[in-house]
């Protein structure tokens, strides 16, 4: 159990597990490999090592890794450490009590443990969990966000599945939550074996994620994030602070459950009211944060085009005068940008959170499913206005010929859901079906056009989309994107650089703020393969950039399993993290790295957005 006093204090009571941390060396010419353990697990991990650095001579404006020889190579073991508690009743003041001292007395005991067989030992012991190991395969993840009354306002299990136990799990985290911050302490996770539980603290809302993949800590709380920006597009901060503020215990789901308003483009514009709650929009970015590395390295996925085709589209978006209060105009398809105009005075944040939440609002079902051919949607950029919305127009240019494919939540064919056991099935089926659906519904959807507006000049805007949608047409570069797209030409495969070992890449340009990567293909083509090379992707990403408490951060971190080489390395000018087949010895590794560099620095035109135009 970690707790916001605890990251600054090594001492605190509040350490039930100590955290991953892969540990800086002193100089980049020292390799550290850590041998990690799966915690409680009665099982031996295959072997997952870790190495901090083995690179010297290191230009970080050119780019080029030099090998050297390895040093010795020291090793640490794992250390199993674990609390066991009941909570029976906290509804009442001396329940509370009761728990808190119970936890300080739990806490005390593991602590003093702890102390005791790191003297043992005598070297600090680090306990890890290797997703190479998955007994139980990747189990889905359960979010859950409720106020600080303990009410629900959204859970991830499927709907009316043990609603019961439901209430007991929010009353739970509820009065766990409160026993710390009437400590003056706020819980930032539990670790309990392989179960990793996050809590994020975002007044008057507790959000929490519970999860057995063996991602760092800062990945769950990243997607907490994203859930917290999601609910504040749909409500603003300060209608939150309201609310509660005046009554305490308002139950958040019925304001959720909100309105979006459709334009169906005719001759006569039809405004149509349509009563839609924000679970679609959760579910949908749940399954995109899954698999998603440009939401998980914060940045942008551009989609890969001729530069000619993309600034000639880009011309094409700039809006005329009469648009005053336009902020951002976007292009996207296959849940990439393909580019995005903008004023002179506004810029997209450099972490692109805008964006994703952006996106995600157009491929939420409610929307692609839409049989409107257009949609107006009230929507708050925290970071741009936290007290009021802007206007989103979203409609679709081009649609794949072929029967329009709807997508709902899918049912579980069977009634094993009657059970526990059947229960957790249920749950494991319907998170893999959904992910799936996302991925074909953001597939099948075509190019979508996206207009940001501070104002309400519906009608001009409109006309507008009209106008843009004509002239593309007219110079062909709607049929030629549209081919593009429908081609495949717009996503390429690691195999295609025909460099030797090489299975899969990110590479992200600082400067850009945006990443690119190749389609995955075998043996990264099953769902369960791809969440477990991205799992590798965020450990790596999280302890080059020390995002979970680490000592320091790094500039190359390297990881071998049983089955690939997982490296990331951090210039000044770009990241760039390979994955590789496990039999290349360290300089094919190094070469492989300086392969990639060089062929995105060659085709950057086509991968990255640059230049874009302003208005």
């Amino acid at each position: 159990m970690t707790s916001a006093r605890s990251q600054t204090t090594p001492s605190s009571p509040h350490n039930l597990v100590i955290p991953p941390v892969l540990h800086s060396p002193p100089s980049l010419s020292n390799i550290k490999d850590h041998h990690f353990s799966t915690g409680n697990l009665s099982v031996t991990t295959p072997g997952l090592e870790s190495s901090a650095s083995s690179v010297t001579n290191l230009d970080l404006n050119d780019g080029i890794l030099v090998h050297e020889v390895d040093p010795e190579v020291d090793t640490t073991h794992s250390e199993d450490t674990t609390a066991v508690g009941q909570i029976d009743d906290v509804a009442d003041e001396e329940s509370r009590k009761n728990l808190r001292d119970h936890l300080r007395r739990t806490l005390s005991v593991q602590r003093e443990k702890s102390d005791a067989k790191r003297k043992a030992d005598g070297s600090l012991d680090i306990s890890y969990v290797s997703p190479d190991t998955t007994l139980e395969g990747y189990r889905p993840r359960e979010y859950f966000v409720l106020t600080d009354a303990g009410k629900p306002v959204f859970t991830s299990r499927p709907a009316g599945q043990d609603a019961e136990n439901l209430s007991s799990i929010m009353g739970i985290v509820q009065a766990l939550l409160s026993v710390f911050l009437d400590d003056g302490d706020k819980l930032r996770c539990i670790n309990a074996g392989r179960m990793r539980i996050t809590f994020l603290l975002r007044s008057p809302l507790y959000y929490v994620c519970a999860s057995s993949w063996g991602e760092p800590e800062s990945v769950t709380r990243s997607h907490l994030e994203y859930l917290h920006l999601q609910i504040l597009s749909i409500v603003t901060a300060s209608q939150l602070r309201r609310i509660f503020e005046r009554r305490t215990n308002f139950d958040l789901r019925r304001l959720l459950d909100g309105t979006i308003i459709h334009l169906y483009c005719s001759l006569k514009i039809l405004i149509l009211s349509k009563k839609i709650g924000s679970e679609p929009f959760m579910f949908s970015l749940l399954a995109r944060m899954e698999l998603d590395l440009a939401m998980a390295t914060s940045s942008l996925n551009c989609l890969q085009l001729d530069q000619s085709l993309r600034a000639r589209v880009a011309e094409a978006l700039v809006p005329t005068s009469k648009m005053k209060d336009t902020l951002y105009i976007i292009l996207v398809a296959r849940g990439q940008v393909i580019t995005l105009v903008r004023p002179k005075k506004h810029s997209i944040h450099p972490a692109g959170t805008y964006i994703h939440i952006l996106v995600n609002t157009v491929y939420s079902p409610s929307i692609v499913n839409s049989p409107a051919s257009a949609s107006w949607i009230p929507v708050c950029l925290p970071k741009f206005n936290p007290a009021g919305f802007v206007n989103a127009y979203i409609t679709f240019l081009y649609r794949p010929d072929g029967d329009h494919k709807s997508y709902q939540r899918t049912a579980p064919e069977n009634n094993e859901s009657a059970d526990t056991t059947g229960a957790s099935h249920v749950a494991e089926n319907n998170q893999g079906a959904t992910s799936r659906h996302t991925t074909r519904l953001i597939e099948d959807s075509g190019i979508g056009l996206v207009c940001i507006s501070g104002g309400g000049e519906f009608e001009t805007v409109r006309a507008w989309c009209d106008i843009v949608t004509q002239k593309l047409n007219d110079d062909g570069s709607l049929d030629t994107l549209a081919r593009a797209v429908d081609s495949g030409k717009t996503s390429y495969f690691a195999s295609q650089l025909a460099i030797p070992g090489l299975r899969h890449f990110v590479y992200k340009s600082r400067s850009h703020v945006q990443i690119t990567l190749p389609a995955f293909e075998e043996p990264y083509d099953t769902l369960d393969a791809k969440r477990r090379i991205v799992t590798l992707y965020q450990i790596v990403h999280d302890a080059i950039h020390a995002k979970s408490g680490q000592t320091g951060s790094l500039k190359l971190q390297y990881i071998r399993t049983e089955k690939e080489i997982v490296m990331g390395w951090i210039t000044q000018p770009f990241e760039l993290y390979v994955v590789l087949s496990p039999r290349l010895p360290k300089a094919a590794v190094i070469n492989a790295a300086n392969a990639v560099t060089r062929w995105v620095k060659k085709e950057e035109g086509q991968l990255f957005l640059r230049d874009a135009p302003v208005f």
